[in-house]
């Protein structure tokens, strides 16, 4: 009798959005999801106690939900929720007219009347022009009945019938209170806790397998060598060679760590980030202790087309390989493409009943065909995703599809049983009989890397990766063992392979600046831990964004008075100004520590302003400015403490990019009282009338980045020259 073990393999994935500096979270996914997906998946399974699955989890999610369990991160969008609407600032009301409905609208606000409305009150639309006047239009009421439904929308049926309680305010639907909207970050709060216990219960009863990626889901044949691109895509134009194996190896190894403290034991299983794989791979997977890997069906095909056996899915695909050298050998399986694919993108357009039918039977039609007795059909796809497109959020669906393959035949398929397995128990009942002799390199989108290398954005973020993890081997031999590990992860954290989705044209979404913003970030904190000076060109998007916070440049000399007041309306008339506040709706929310950010120069100096804001109102120990500046051979980091008490000088540093800074002297042209005013000789950063420089304001505490003005690109002037005010008149 043919048998057929259907091993679905759940993958949870979320990119690491925590800032490890400021301890902040700019994105929600990962407590968002977890209402939804992530616990939906566990309680639904528990209501089949028959069904074995796989589930994968990356340690970046893993590491992120700890985070939000311990209340190590603050969560911008969190803090938005929670605050009392009546206390909501002008910028707060924008960011959550402009960000609450943040979700599928057919799914997750449509079918909620009250929610639907807000929605057509703002519009489909918004325009950053607008916000402020929109904000204004809504009610204290609305934006609380907007702050809930943020939240209590994304639940999904899991957490609904755990907590009843979601079902009532549901049913209320306006008019929503404080207390109210307490309950239901209460309840969420609670669900995030649940997640990892609930999966660790599953496996350890043998219901479930768990399984792993690279820790911060890189491209592994990508950091291995880049050139690995050209395998599958000769035609590709790369940047240049990047090859870092030592980073392939430890993003596995600390895989393995993560998950073993987690869940108690070591994973046999790996989903590589993307299904990407090449031939490198398989030793390091082996050394950290995995026994089998997955990848896509396309890759087997390019594998098979080399051989002379060559690629006949029938008689290929269920079936897994052993794959490696001799004594590195692994077990691989291929997962089917159409029937993955459509759970993840095809059969939400129908109903559920419709849908179970056509997979029932697009398997029944697989058993038929495929060659063997004994067959493994791997259905592999994302676990949280495709769930926010079906109106019940798949529950139908998925209960229907366990029900059906839990019967242990098929339709118009007699003679075969069929079971639903794990991957790890499957291939102990049908070990691999073949080996694959040859290993294409390449993904499951299209069987190669185009998605995160080849073009210019794609290119220029590699190009700084290879610069900053050089530099970090040049200097980790100094650091202290605490600080080079931190310096470590960073560079880890930038490998990921999320920036790089949104990177170039192939994919697009809202936040594309924000992703750019923290794949920046990540590398601009290797060079702060290393107490060296970053390049310039870390300071500039990759992405075509556009610069959030206002500047308004000089258009007169300045003369102040150093002396930390204000002394008159004309002292810093003329002078250039970076708002200090991010704009309505941004992705982020910048602590006041200043008011106002002056700047302008005279032909000798340059010099600054800054007028505290509510955050320097009391002390906060190892509180620090810096202003970076950059000329085309220098960088320089004008240094002076926030802290009481106020200081009296400040420490002009210089560096060639990428050396260690060395100090130029400390200077006493700088006064704290009621403003901050500080001067700059042109001559000491060796600038001359009419030269190009830019320069960053950084807030740092113990030294490390934790805001920045403007926050996306440094501000372009040109040191003045005699004429400098005729040509601004001239104009």
């Amino acid at each position: 009798m043919k048998h057929a073990a259907v091993c679905f393999l759940w993958h949870m994935h979320q990119p690491y959005y925590t800032d490890p500096v400021s301890r902040s979270v700019s994105m929600p996914w990962v407590r968002l999801h977890a209402t939804k997906a992530y616990y939906d998946m566990a309680w639904l399974l528990a209501k089949h106690p028959g069904v074995r699955v796989t589930f994968n989890f990356t340690p970046s999610l893993l590491l992120q939900l700890r985070e939000l369990i311990a209340g190590s991160v603050s969560d911008l969008f969190l803090d938005h929720a929670a605050r009392p609407a009546t206390d909501l600032t002008p910028s707060e009301r924008a960011f959550i007219v402009r960000h609450f409905f943040a979700a599928n609208w057919p799914t997750m606000v449509r079918p909620y009347p009250r929610y639907h409305e807000l929605l057509v009150r703002r519009g489909t639309e918004v325009r950053e022009s607008d916000l402020e006047r929109m904000a204004r239009q809504f009610t204290t009421q609305e934006l609380r009945d907007i702050q809930v439904w943020h939240n209590l929308a994304w639940f999904g049926y899991g957490a609904v019938a755990q907590y009843p309680r979601l079902a009532d305010l549901r049913r209320k639907g306006r008019a929503f209170t404080e207390e109210d909207k307490q309950e239901v970050l209460t309840i969420q709060r609670h669900v995030v806790e649940e997640i990892i216990p609930r999966y660790r219960h599953l496996s350890q009863a043998g219901q479930i397998e768990l399984t792993t990626s690279p820790f911060y889901h890189p491209i592994l044949p990508l950091v291995i060598d880049t050139d690995s691109a050209r395998r599958a895509r000769s035609d590709l134009r790369l940047p240049e060679r990047f090859q870092a194996p030592e980073d392939a190896e430890a993003q596995l190894g600390a895989a393995v760590a993560l998950h073993t403290d987690l869940f108690g034991s070591p994973p046999a299983g790996l989903w590589p980030s993307e299904g990407s794989v090449c031939p490198e791979l398989i030793p390091m997977a082996k050394r950290a202790g995995f026994r089998w890997l997955a990848t896509d069906e396309g890759v087997l095909a390019c594998s098979l087309q080399a051989s002379p056996r060559g690629w006949d899915p029938d008689a290929t695909l269920y079936h897994p390989f052993r794959v490696g050298a001799p004594g590195e050998e692994l077990s691989i399986i291929f997962r089917d493409r159409t029937l993955s694919d459509h759970i993840g993108f095809v059969y939400w357009k129908t109903t559920p009943e419709l849908a179970v039918e056509n997979a029932v039977h697009r398997l029944a039609d697989i058993t038929r065909r495929a060659q063997g007795n004994e067959l493994l059909i791997p259905v592999i796809l994302d676990g949280e995703n495709p769930w926010e497109h079906y109106h019940d959020n798949g529950e139908r669906f998925l209960s229907e599809l366990y029900r059906a393959l839990s019967r242990g035949t098929l339709p118009r398929a007699e003679g075969v049983r069929v079971s639903l397995d794990t991957v790890s128990h499957a291939l102990a009942q049908h070990p691999p009989g073949a080996r694959l002799e040859h290993l294409h390199s390449g993904s499951w989108i299209n069987a190669d890397f185009k998605i995160w290398i080849g073009h210019s954005e794609d290119n220029r973020a590699w190009d700084l990766i290879r610069l900053t993890r050089a530099h970090l081997v040049d200097v980790q031999r100094t650091l202290p063992p605490e600080t080079a590990r931190q310096a470590w992860e960073e560079l880890y954290a930038a490998e990921g392979s999320d920036w790089f989705w949104w990177y170039g044209d192939d994919f697009s979404t809202d936040y594309k600046d924000e992703f750019d913003r923290l794949f920046r970030t990540h590398l601009r904190n290797v060079y702060a831990l290393t107490g060296a000076a970053a390049p310039d060109i870390l300071n500039e998007p990759i992405s075509d964004v556009r610069e959030i916070t206002p500047v308004r440049l000089p258009v007169a000399l300045l003369s102040p008075k150093i002396d930390g007041l204000v002394t008159d309306f004309f002292e810093w008339h003329g002078a250039g100004i970076i708002d200090p506040s991010p704009a309505l709706g941004a992705m982020w929310k910048a602590s006041e520590y200043f008011a106002y950010i002056g700047f302008g120069f005279s032909l000798d100096a340059l010099f600054l302003r800054l007028d505290p804001g509510t955050e320097l109102q009391t002390n906060q120990p190892g509180l620090g400015a810096e202003l970076h500046l950059f000329t085309a051979t220098n960088t320089y980091r004008v240094v002076f403490s926030l802290s009481k008490p106020a200081p009296e000088t400040f420490t002009l540093l210089c560096a060639s990019h990428g050396d260690p800074f060395t100090e130029v002297g400390r200077y006493g042209t700088i006064s704290s009282k009621k403003v901050i005013e500080l001067a700059v000789p042109f001559k000491d950063l060796q600038v001359q009338p009419g030269q190009d420089f830019r320069f960053n304001l950084v807030i740092t505490r113990d030294g490390l980045e934790l805001e920045r003005y403007p926050r996306y690109r440094p501000v372009a002037v040109t040191a003045p020259d005699l004429d400098f005010e005729a040509r601004l008149w001239r104009v």
